[in-house]
């Protein structure tokens, strides 16, 4: 596991532990890898209910409840079925907060309007769901790896905002 990925992990296994808060995850084209740095270190079961690995569209409809509009009209590589996606995994799993990735991390896969490297990110809790669009492509295993540090960095970000907050 990436250096990175596992560090930015650690701080959020002590936030959401210090804060009794819970997670859970919705990945597509990371195939797990969120949910693998999180459960990386002892003790996350007391916070990390669970992911979904959602890498089809049913999936993504029949258990995360995007709904088939969203699809049709924005494709599944999109800012309205990430969004989607975090609502409903954190809906499913009853958490505080949720993680979502959907994307074509390549080499194939890839449209026109959404190419290979185009990963759609969104962290959200009960107040916000924040959406992140990445558009680089250096191949399937790079694209994967940022995508999870790329997560992983915004739900920190968030967890630290709403502890400022309280």
């Amino acid at each position: 596991m990436d250096i990175e990925i596992k560090a930015i992990s650690k701080e959020i296994n002590l936030l959401l532990w210090k804060n009794d808060e819970t997670l859970s995850t919705a990945e597509s084209c990371t195939g797990g890898m969120i949910s693998s740095a999180i459960t990386t270190f002892p003790g996350s079961s007391h916070f990390f209910k669970g992911g979904v690995i959602s890498y089809t569209n049913e999936i993504k409809i029949n258990v995360l409840g995007v709904r088939q509009e969203t699809i049709n009209k924005y494709t599944e590589v999109s800012e309205q079925t990430a969004r989607e996606m975090v609502e409903g995994v954190r809906r499913l799993m009853d958490t505080t907060y949720g993680v979502a990735v959907t994307g074509f991390a390549g080499p194939g896969g890839g449209t026109a309007e959404n190419p290979v490297g185009t990963i759609w990110i969104a962290v959200g809790d009960q107040y916000d769901v924040i959406v992140r669009k990445l558009e680089d492509n250096d191949g399937r295993e790079k694209n994967m790896a940022r995508a999870a540090a790329v997560a992983l960095t915004m739900l920190k970000e968030l967890l630290i905002s709403r502890q400022k907050e309280d």
